[in-house]
């Protein structure tokens, strides 16, 4: 049965995901629409390239912020059954509304559908579902970062590191979990088509952790 909270949580969950972090946070502080620029995309990713280090870490922290906020709503919802069937749903609760949040950013209402590709908001999500392996995600990202430069690569590596860590480092066996461990894989191959060619062609824009500059490159 549809509950009145359900439905809000939905809402909020799309809402939360919606927020522009890239496109607001580069208006107010730097003149600057971040979609015009480097790649196009409303996303961290983005924001490191065009604004620079503290712009981007700030968008990358807030972005991650809705992914486990907009998850965590499952704890208003509360499972419809008892027993070992609760935790399960619970879990499905917290990855539908992840995924709604990721939807949200993706084609934020707030900034005419245009967003980013949702790479910090799935963290985020990942952060409120499996801690544990949220922390092996953000440690294959900051390894391959800091050795290629490439945030792309980077983000690729560290989607695929979550199905890996959850099946052979955890031995997860909620099928949910392990189903939403390849949609995540596919989700980000999709969303970095573009960066896999600009990689494979070697014209993928670096980013540089210690930049301070901003470089506003059409």
């Amino acid at each position: 049965m549809i509950s009145v909270y359900l439905v809000g949580a939905v809402i909020l969950a799309y809402l939360f995901g919606s927020i522009p972090t890239a496109v607001w946070l580069g208006q107010s502080f730097y003149g600057v629409d971040v979609r015009e620029y480097g790649s196009g995309n409303a996303g961290a990713t983005n924001t490191f390239r065009v604004l620079g280090t503290k712009a981007g870490l700030a968008v990358m922290f807030i972005d991650i912020l809705k992914g486990w906020t907009a998850t965590n709503l499952a704890y208003f919802i509360g499972p419809s059954v008892t027993g070992p069937q609760a935790a399960a749903q619970f879990v499905n609760y917290q990855l539908a509304l992840g995924v709604i949040a990721v939807v949200g950013h993706l084609f934020p209402v707030f900034a005419g559908f245009r967003g980013g590709k949702g790479v910090a908001t799935l963290f985020g999500m990942i952060l409120a579902v499996h801690f544990q392996a949220a922390l092996v995600c953000v440690s294959v990202f900051l390894v391959v970062l800091l050795l290629t430069h490439y945030v792309s690569l980077s983000s690729i590596s560290a989607g695929f590191a979550f199905p890996f860590s959850i099946v052979f480092l955890f031995h997860t066996s909620v099928k949910s979990v392990l189903l939403y461990g390849m949609c995540i894989c596919v989700l980000i191959l999709i969303t970095h088509q573009k960066n896999i060619e600009r990689l494979l062609k070697g014209g993928e824009s670096k980013v540089y952790l210690f930049k301070k500059k901003a470089k506003y490159n059409r």
